[in-house]
């Protein structure tokens, strides 16, 4: 026989709908059995805290047991013609099934999600009669480092968990960073219902050459004095393989070249190469090229930027 409600879940027999709703909650956080496998007397007081909120979390229930039409459990009492009380119902509160008087063991419990509150504890458990609980496996969560070049073109890459298990993980073409890859049923195992998932999230490593802003990747493109004034085709590398770019006549240090579409990929488009070109002298300048630079300087004097 269970005991008062309003002390299973202590609270006053004043306390609001808010104020046992919340207790129970709380109660039943602490208790529960997939939190407390194989204790019977924690069982014991889950079932009586479940019990207790499904009369006192139904607003009919609660004002019957306190006019005392209900006893304990949750049943019925009334008065036969020998003067005493009879009841009549199951032994863990209820008219029928479990220990929450709603089909199946659930517990009409008015807007409280149990499905919710069970899955805190793996994910899914539920009720199937008074000890045996399923819950879905949890899961698993991992980062995995891969390169500017796997991300645009997509790769298989190896990830090893925690646990010791090996995943091949296959890197989708044009996979963006923060991107995560589900793989079901490769998370924790389940009790008597199915695994979690292995959530894998990308992280592309940042790159020697590229430097990304979104979609878009910049680099440095160093290039010759002579290409630069009289404009030249350079081979010019991208993620995907080097090609020729053509250089325009007068060109400067700073300009920046577009290849449209050879950048990476963000919210599922595909951004552009900009480079930008460094006007690159030789280390150490011959005397033609001296002398060159002597006679420019004193026959067409300039002032850059201007």
């Amino acid at each position: 026989m269970a005991g008062d409600p309003y002390k299973e879940l202590g609270v006053s027999k004043g306390a609001s709908a808010e104020e046992i709703k919340k207790a129970f909650r709380k109660l039943a956080k602490e208790l529960h059995p997939d939190k407390n496998p194989g204790d019977k007397i924690t069982e014991d007081k889950f079932k009586r805290v479940t019990g207790a909120f499904d009369i006192l979390g139904d607003a009919e229930k609660r004002a019957k047991y306190d006019a005392g039409q209900l006893d304990n459990d949750g049943n019925e009492q009334y008065r036969g013609f020998g003067g005493g009380a009879r009841t009549g119902g199951n032994p863990f509160g209820g008219a029928a099934g479990g220990f929450g008087g709603g089909p199946g063991g659930r517990g009409n419990f008015e807007g409280v999600d149990l499905d919710d509150l069970f899955g805190m504890f793996g994910g899914g458990g539920r009720q199937r009669g008074a000890r045996d609980f399923t819950a879905r496996g949890q899961d698993v969560k991992a980062t995995l480092d891969i390169s500017l070049e796997d991300a645009i073109a997509g790769a298989t890459k190896r990830i090893q968990f925690s646990d010791g298990r090996t995943l091949d993980v296959t890197i989708p073409k044009g996979a963006a960073d923060g991107q995560t890859i589900r793989l079901r049923g490769q998370g924790s195992p389940g009790r008597g219902a199915e695994n979690g998932d292995a959530l894998i999230e990308l992280k592309i490593e940042p790159h020697p050459i590229y430097k990304r802003d979104g979609a878009d990747l910049t680099m440095d493109l160093p290039v010759s004095a002579p290409d630069a004034v009289l404009g030249a085709k350079v081979r010019v590398p991208t993620p995907e393989g080097a090609v020729q770019m053509t250089i325009p006549a007068g060109s400067n240090s700073g300009k920046l070249l577009r290849l449209k579409g050879r950048g990476a990929f963000a919210q599922g488009r595909r951004g552009d190469l900009l480079a930008r070109l460094i006007v690159t002298l030789p280390d150490e300048p011959d005397a033609a090229l001296v002398k060159f630079a002597e006679d420019w300087r004193a026959k067409r004097p300039y002032t850059p930027g201007r």
